[in-house]
Order: structure tokens, then C-alpha cells, then sequence
């Protein structure tokens, strides 16, 4: 079959990297807007108590199918995640509808919840280059059922077709017409609950997140679902951005704000700030309670800063985070905040091409009650390292999220496995996880350029204070029993 071949949003460039991972049992979990024990129930796939860990490998070669994609599942305990307890999906696992072939890209795109009500989280899997009857890439969307033994069994419960793609890179969870029931959206299709395991989804609809609906060149960065205005229902906000549009880097760059109603999500809206500019849009999106007034806020990680132009605004320098606060109207850009690596308290310095702002994250890491959100960095030089990455962790408060109390780590980092090398892209994604149940979550950081791009994933435990690199381990591919050649292991968590 011939296909196009997907690329990475930054096309960074792969180069040789040596891993010192170890495998044993870590402890983590995916980020949301509620507790993290409130998480850890719902990205429970057997029901133990304990939140489970999804990683993919969009890129993953399965049965000598290159780029084929698949999904590590490990499983969490009292200690954390159990690296001896895991699970690899791919489209050649049993139960799973569909067969693993080159440049289906099965995990690009990855979701959780309890779809069909059973009490287990579900995996839900986007496979966007899956070919379906003639239509190359038509792409489709699968979810892999929970059970008391773990995940087992599958249902495509949406699929493009000769009426349109279906476009599942950016898929979220939330309940968004209130009915009680979990709904799924992806880039441009709406599939509303309930679930069951016959049928899939109860109904299926587009949805856009270009409010002309006439701008045919315009890519989505990225889509998050939250209640922004606690009335309920869950809202959803996709990052979107027109590559042809001229101006400085970021110009082009907006959110799109969709009220969840009764009805379902509301037409998109774009955000402006007071002056009537566009709210900056960025990569990553993340949506939690930083400031714990009960209304989720918008964590927008905006890596992109031109990366060496002159006419880079000097905001952007490097990358940026910017908060968008919730309220009772939704969204609201006359209260934000914005944070760089010369925000004091933020260890590192702001320079062209860190991509401070990339793998954005949102969960409570100390158990205080606020939010807190995670940055990786992948184009982080450490020392003359070129590109080898770092992560930080950004602290929530009563006024908000702060550069005040930041931590920074890399494969540097006393304690941390592995060495910094040249384009690890440590950071390149991150995840926020109570795997252990114990109220924080943990940080979990993937370096996909890692091993010539098989790829890894470091865990960070968390304590009162936040995540430390005390007892942080690592696990690649072949620690899970997973393919491992140029799988990109780490390119996406389950949110």
C-alpha cells in the first residue's frame, strides 16, 4: 500500500544515543483536572486501585511492519508501576480489531476513561494512518476494554471513509453534553456515549476547531477536554495554528474554546486578550485547578520561537508557558500568566531552540491540592549537549501557577539514570501520574530520540515536596518485552 509518511510537529532530526536504563518497578499516571487520587480511579484498567500507565510507540515495527505503532501498558501496585506487570498492544495482539501494517501509526493518539461504564478505564487508540477499504490513511479510532485481568479486546469505533478522514492524533475523554456518559473527540470527530462493546459509540458527528469553518490549511497542535467553568461539563479547547499565516513566530498560533452544553460542545470560539489580539496558542496543551477556585485553567505550552530569527519576539525566547484562568463564563484572558526559564525561581535560561513549553502536563505532584504542570524542554542543550533535553516542574498556588519552587531535571542530574547525550529529546513528552494511590502524582519524562530514536521513559516518585530524582529509574522497549528498533517508545502518554 502506498502512504504518506506522518512527520514529528518539529521535525527533529535523529542522531545516535546511548541508553543506561533501568528496569524494575517505578511508580506514575496521566494528567487531568481532578485529584490525583480522583485520576487514579479513572485511569484504573483491572480495578485493583491503583492508575496504570499507558506509553506508546506510534512508530514501533510490529511482525517486520515498520512504523506499525503500538502501545506498552504497565500496570501500577502500592509501589508504584510494576515494569513485571505490563502488557504490548498492537493490532496483531489478539482481540484487537485490524492487523499491524506499515504506516498505520497505531498509538498516535491516546486516551483513557471508563467508556462503557463497567467501573474499568478503557484505552482508547488512534491509529492515523490506518488505510481503510481504498482510502489510504483514512485513519480510525479504537478502544481496548478494561477487565479485572487488565485490558483485553477491541472495538474500531469510528473509521474514515469515502464522507471523510477521521483524524485521531489529538484524542480526549470528557463528558461533554452533561448526560453522565463519556464521550470521545478527536481532531474533527465527535463520538458521544454510551459505549458498549457491540456497537461502539451511540452516535458519531464532526466537530471543528477553526470557527470560520473556512480555512482549509489550518492544523490543530493539540486538544485537551476539562470543565473550565464547573457548571458540570466538560469544555474542550484545541490549540490551532495556520502555517501560511505571516507574521513573527506565534502570530499564527490561537485557542479555540468549546462550552460543553447539554447539547454537546458549543461552536468554537477564539480566545482575545483585552486588546482584542488572539490569546497565543501554542504545541501542548494541559487543563487542571492551579489555582484551586474550582475552575480548571489552561496550561499552553509554546515552544516555538523561530529558532534563531531575528524577528522572534523576545517573550518567546526559547519558549514560554502561558495560564489562561478558568471561570464562570469559561476561559478568561484578562487573568494569565506567563513563564519562561528567566522567570525567577525557574532554574535554566531562556535560548533560541530549547522548546521550553513542549509535553505540557497538569496534576498535583505534592498533595497540597493545587495543580501543578510539568515542561519538557527536548531542544535543551545540557552543557555543550546539543538537544539532549530537560523537564521542569512548575508549582500551583493560591495566585496561581509560579516560577517560585520549580525543579528542573536531566540525564545529568545527580541521581537520574542514563547521561545527557546529543538529540535524546528528554522532555519531548511528559505525564503526571498517581500510579501508587498515595494523593501525588508522579512524574513520568520520555526521551524518544533515546537509543537512535527506540526511545525511553524515566519516573520521577513524588514526595510533599514534589517530584525528586532520588530513586528515579528508567525503562525502554526491551525491558516491557516490546519492539524496540526506532519505536520512538514515549512519543505519546494516555490523558
Amino acid at each position: 500500500m502506498s502512504k504518506r509518511r506522518f512527520r514529528s510537529r518539529l521535525g527533529l532530526v535523529a542522531a545516535v544515543a546511548v541508553a543506561g536504563a533501568v528496569v524494575g518497578p517505578v511508580s506514575a499516571h496521566a494528567a487531568g483536572t481532578a485529584s490525583a487520587g480522583a485520576q487514579s480511579v479513572r485511569a484504573d484498567f483491572n480495578g485493583d486501585g491503583y492508575a496504570d500507565l499507558a506509553v506508546a510507540a506510534s512508530r514501533g515495527t510490529v511482525g517486520g511492519h515498520s512504523r506499525a505503532g503500538y502501545v506498552s501498558v504497565v500496570y501500577g501496585s502500592s509501589k508504584g508501576l510494576d515494569t513485571t506487570h505490563r502488557q504490548v498492544i498492537s493490532q496483531d495482539t489478539a482481540g484487537i480489531p485490524g492487523a499491524a501494517e506499515t504506516d498505520d501509526w497505531f498509538g498516535w493518539g491516546l486516551a483513557l476513561g471508563d467508556l462503557d461504564g463497567d467501573g474499568y478505564a478503557d484505552l482508547v487508540v488512534g491509529a492515523s494512518g490506518e488505510d481503510v477499504g481504498t482510502i489510504d490513511d483514512a485513519g480510525t479510532v479504537t478502544v481496548v476494554w478494561g477487565g479485572k485481568a487488565g485490558l483485553s479486546g477491541g472495538k474500531v469505533v469510528a473509521a474514515g471513509g469515502p464522507l471523510g478522514l477521521v483524524v485521531p492524533r489529538h484524542v480526549t475523554v470528557g463528558d461533554f453534553n452533561g448526560d453522565g456518559h463519556l464521550d470521545v473527540a478527536t481532531d474533527n470527530r465527535l463520538l458521544t456515549g454510551p459505549f458498549t462493546r457491540t456497537a461502539g459509540a451511540a452516535a458519531s458527528a464532526d466537530i471543528a476547531f477553526d470557527p470560520s469553518y473556512e480555512d482549509p490549511g489550518f492544523v490543530i497542535d493539540d486538544v485537551a477536554a476539562g470543565d473550565v467553568d464547573h457548571d458540570g461539563i466538560t469544555d474542550l479547547v484545541g490549540l490551532v495554528h495556520t502555517p501560511t499565516e505571516e507574521g513573527p513566530p506565534g502570530a499564527a498560533y490561537r485557542v479555540a474554546y468549546l462550552h460543553g452544553t447539554s447539547q454537546g460542545p458549543s461552536a468554537p470560539v477564539v480566545l482575545k486578550q483585552t486588546d482584542g489580539t488572539n490569546v497565543p496558542g501554542g504545541s501542548s496543551l494541559g487543563i487542571g485547578d492551579v489555582n484551586k477556585d474550582g475552575y480548571a485553567d489552561l496550561a499552553i505550552g509554546r515552544p516555538v520561537d523561530g529558532h534563531g530569527e531575528e524577528s522572534v519576539d523576545p517573550a518567546l525566547l526559547g519558549g514560554q508557558v502561558g495560564v489562561v484562568y478558568g471561570s464562570a463564563t469559561g476561559p478568561d484572558p484578562s487573568r494569565t500568566t506567563v513563564i519562561n526559564q528567566d522567570t525567577a525561581g525557574v532554574p535554566g535560561v531562556s535560548e533560541y531552540g530549547d522548546d521550553f513549553g513542549l509535553g505540557i502536563s497538569v496534576a498535583d505532584v505534592n498533595g497540597d491540592g493545587y495543580a501543578d504542570v510539568a515542561v519538557g524542554s527536548p531542544g535543551e542543550d545540557v552543557g555543550t549537549v546539543a538537544s539532549a533535553g530537560a523537564v521542569a516542574v512548575l508549582r500551583g498556588g493560591a495566585s496561581g501557577l509560579t516560577g517560585s519552587g520549580a525543579v528542573s531535571f536531566n540525564q545529568n542530574t545527580t541521581g537520574v539514570p542514563g547521561a545527557a547525550e546529543k538529540n535524546d529529546l528528554f522532555g519531548g513528552r511528559t505525564a503526571l501520574a498517581d500510579t501508587d494511590h498515595d494523593g501525588r502524582a508522579e512524574l513520568y519524562v520520555s526521551a524518544y530520540g533515546e537509543n537512535t530514536y527506540d526511545g525511553a521513559v524515566w519516573a520521577f516518585r513524588s514526595t510533599s515536596t514534589g517530584p525528586t530524582a532520588a530513586g528515579s529509574v528508567s525503562f525502554g522497549p526491551a525491558g516491557l518485552g516490546a519492539p524496540v528498533t526506532g519505536a520512538r517508545f514515549g512519543d505519546g502518554f494516555a490523558r
